[in-house]
């Protein structure tokens, strides 16, 4: 068995026992390899693809997990929640502000900032429920590449707009726990403009021979700090212009 079935069967294990595992950096050694372990448990899934995740985008979460680039994951149709969210789906939740968006084109090809947003159909706010399956998030870059760049849940707003009517990098971010703000962020926190994150995105995911597609979503990255969540919590992020999503955090039924 080598290093890489090794940590997909360590990752595969923690998810289906529930049981966060110990990281695989002693495993896996560069990011060329972690998004191979990855490749390989997206693998397996049966539910649909119905997009992508860019992660540690945002200084603050970068610092919070001690790591210096960003990374990305793909979002499936049954990762996506509204309303009530069980936490016997997670394991170790924290949850983040983001803005979303959702392609009208295919982004392959020759890409550059005029291309990509053109490429927008709308944006609409998020809720990134972020998950590990390595115990108490130690993790390095390569730990979380691995695991699908610690993807959970996603929740999206009700409100949609086009570009034309929004321009992200103006976007301000309060998030709150009940009544409580526990985080705040804009737009430049994200890679200095969300659009820059997509940018990246549609670039390494074309360089990896899979590029992003019309009617995906793409969750551009955090807009500020992640916070952990426990049963009985409504989280709230307002998102300057886009609005408001919400969800509330349940006991395991």
């Amino acid at each position: 068995m080598t290093a890489i079935d090794q940590a997909v069967q360590r990752l595969e294990t923690a998810a289906a026992k529930r049981l966060p595992c110990a990281p695989v950096r002693d495993l896996v050694t560069d990011v060329a390899a972690a998004y191979e372990v990855q490749r390989r448990l997206n693998a397996a899934r049966t539910s649909p693809v119905t997009g992508r995740k860019i992660g540690l985008t945002s200084p603050a979460v970068q610092r919070q997990l001690g790591v210096d680039q960003p990374d990305f994951g793909v979002l499936f149709a049954d990762m996506e929640v509204s309303g009530d969210v069980s936490t016997g789906r997670l394991l170790q939740p924290k949850v983040e502000a983001e803005i979303a968006f959702v392609l009208d084109s295919d982004l392959s090809g020759d890409l550059d900032p005029a291309t990509v947003r053109a490429a927008v159909a709308y944006a609409t706010p998020a809720l990134e429920i972020v998950d590990s399956r390595i115990a108490d998030w130690d993790i390095t870059i390569v730990d979380t590449v691995a695991d699908n760049a610690s993807s959970g849940l996603y929740a999206l707003g009700s409100q949609r707009l086009p570009l034309s009517a929004f321009e992200p990098v103006a976007a301000t971010m309060r998030m709150y726990a009940g009544d409580e703000p526990v985080s705040q962020g804009d737009g430049a926190a994200c890679l200095g403009d969300p659009l820059n994150a997509l940018l990246w995105l549609a670039r390494t995911a074309r360089d990896f021979g899979d590029p992003l597609r019309a009617g995906q979503v793409i969750l551009s990255g955090a807009l500020g700090p992640m916070v952990p969540v426990s049963p009985g919590l409504t989280v709230r992020a307002e998102i300057s212009t886009l609005g408001t999503v919400a969800v509330t955090f349940k006991d395991p039924t």
